[in-house]
């Protein structure tokens, strides 16, 4: 562990800081094998187009709110922050169960937390945008204790027999608690939109149309692959790069990279783009979990901690970036999970 060489500091001298990680995976994952079976598909060329190999599927009893309570508990005992202290609770998930009542009251009453909470719809970004609002609000000091919680059931928005999709996402959660430090421990965001592409990843047919025409196409996700593939491969490096200077650190201050996992070859270029050295440890949860979207950064960064290849206390880059098009990236000391 060594001290974080982020250096923004705010003004009033209270900074952010990860307390504690927690994560829920689900109970069953499913193969290359079984997944394209539907698709007609070479489990191979999963492999090699996106480095997945299985991906988490959620049972009935593990939805969005179990497995969000699940991965907020863990986070909530590694910080040693009791649910009463809790502010603010942040649900980042574009897989609902409801769209009222919302994810984040329901979560906060599992809990036993009487904060404010809030649903936060950013897809694949949506822990990058909840840790700038956690960060912000407590340095503002609306919020002493923040919980942001990704959480996705990606496998309820599939068409299972979309080549385009099906093999791509997964399910899963990841929490984290922030609270104040003495110390900065979570760097400012650099964060946008490009909503000119929003049809690029897309939910087709609408659910509305869907029940309107029950003998159409069912509805589910749908990607323009190789156009998502180019913007993510060569527009989210400079986004990292800024994110860099504003937490005023360079590449070699990092000792960790934690993308989104979207594909291991976006995240080569990413690598690539970034120059970053080879001593620097890069998330590869994809190979296991698939695409989680709003879980996926947490998730990835609690497998990196759990495994030992990093450490609490050390330097990582997050980046997050997918449908929208949303994109956001931030400097953060590691934080401490359970063993």
């Amino acid at each position: 562990m060594h001290r974080t060489p982020i250096q923004v500091r705010c003004p009033e001298g209270g900074d952010a800081r990860l307390l504690g990680l927690g994560a829920f995976r689900p109970r069953r994952y499913a193969t290359n094998e079984e997944v394209c079976a539907r698709i007609d598909v070479d489990p191979e060329w999963v492999v090699a187009r996106s480095g997945i190999r299985t991906r988490g599927v959620a049972a009935d009893d593990e939805t969005v709110v179990d497995m969000g309570a699940a991965a907020a508990r863990d986070a909530l005992e590694v910080a040693a922050v009791s649910p009463a202290e809790i502010d603010v609770v942040v649900v980042a998930t574009m897989s609902p169960d409801t769209a009222c009542p919302q994810v984040s009251t329901r979560l906060a009453d599992r809990l036993g937390v009487t904060g404010a909470a809030v649903d936060l719809g950013a897809a694949c970004s949506g822990f990058s945008y909840g840790l700038e609002m956690a960060r912000a609000m407590i340095r503002a000091g609306t919020a002493r204790h923040v919980l942001l919680v990704g959480v996705e059931r990606m496998t309820d928005l599939l068409d299972l027999t979309d080549r385009s999709t099906a093999f791509l996402f997964g399910d899963g959660a990841g929490a984290v608690v922030v609270g104040p430090s003495d110390e900065p421990g979570v760097g400012p965001a650099v964060w946008g939109a490009d909503g000119s592409q929003a049809d690029l990843i897309a939910h087709r047919p609408s659910w509305r149309d869907g029940l309107a025409d029950p003998e159409g196409p069912v509805p589910g996700l749908r990607m323009q692959g190789p156009t998502v593939f180019r913007w993510a491969s060569t527009q989210i490096a400079p986004v990292a790069e800024k994110a860099l200077a504003a937490a005023g650190v360079t590449v070699d201050d990092l000792d960790a990279f934690v993308p989104h996992q979207a594909n291991n070859r976006i995240t080569d270029a990413l690598v690539r783009a970034l120059a970053l050295p080879d001593r620097v440890v890069v998330a590869r949860d994809v190979v296991r979990a698939g695409n989680t979207s709003a879980a996926s950064v947490p998730l990835a960064m609690h497998a990196l901690l759990r495994d030992g290849d990093a450490e609490p206390g050390q330097v990582a880059l997050l980046a997050g970036f997918g449908a929208g098009l949303t994109y956001g990236s931030q400097v953060v000391a590691l934080p401490p999970v359970t063993a």
